[in-house]
């Protein structure tokens, strides 16, 4: 009898889930609000899923992938450039929430304090989300400074998927390395959701599965 492996990769929905999440993200993504304080925040009157990365995972190219807008969610080049917790709204029912990029490289470090401050508070008084995906590039695997993200869910209680990013750019061979990485790091994380999403947003590998995930948050 084979052992099934921790954190699977999550399956493709059925016909039926895939287009039901289809027609949610293709009736329209729109930015509400950038955020700076806590006082900010919309009313929690939805489910949200908030996105949360290192600087420069493809957070913004993911939520455009999944929103099918090319520039709904703006990209910067330059870490720690996205320095709010930007709102958009999925048709009537969903918030997507993007969070300030982590492991500020040219960030001043009151900026980074005054964001962890605002990301644990945000982390832990949220009571309408429903999920953090934590990206990670499938070419690095988990780095210590996503282990710093991931401890702070677990001590915020809040439920995290790891969504693997950029997986067009790792050759099949080296693939199986970077996947048992990934298992034994989330297998030391309580709050680690069981399954594994693998993406690639240039190729569109992945997004019906993340669709159909976040649609079922509901």
């Amino acid at each position: 009898m084979n052992t099934p492996l921790p954190f699977p990769l999550a399956e493709d929905p059925d016909a039926p889930t895939a287009e039901a999440a289809r027609k949610l993200f293709a009736g329209g993504a729109e930015f509400l609000k950038g955020v700076v304080a806590m006082d900010g925040l919309p009313p929690d009157d939805r489910a949200e899923v908030c996105f949360a990365g290192r600087s420069n995972v493809g957070k913004s190219t993911l939520i455009n992938a999944l929103t099918g807008r090319k520039a709904l969610a703006r990209a910067s080049n330059t870490p720690g450039r996205t320095q709010e917790i930007n709102y958009f709204t999925l048709g009537d029912s969903h918030y997507l929430v993007d969070l300030p990029g982590y492991g500020y490289a040219e960030a001043p470090v009151d900026v980074v304090r005054r964001w962890q401050t605002l990301l644990k508070a945000y982390l832990s008084g949220r009571a309408t989300l429903r999920r953090a995906f934590v990206l990670v590039d499938m070419r690095h695997g988990i780095k210590p400074v996503d282990e710093e993200i991931m401890a702070l869910l677990d001590t915020s209680a809040v439920t995290f998927q790891v969504v693997l990013t950029k997986a067009d750019k790792v050759k099949e061979k080296d693939r199986e390395k970077v996947l048992r990485q990934v298992r034994e790091k989330l297998s030391k994380h309580p709050a680690a959701f069981p399954e594994l999403v693998q993406t690639s947003s240039e190729k569109g590998q992945g997004i019906t599965t993340l669709r159909a995930i976040i649609a079922g948050l509901a």
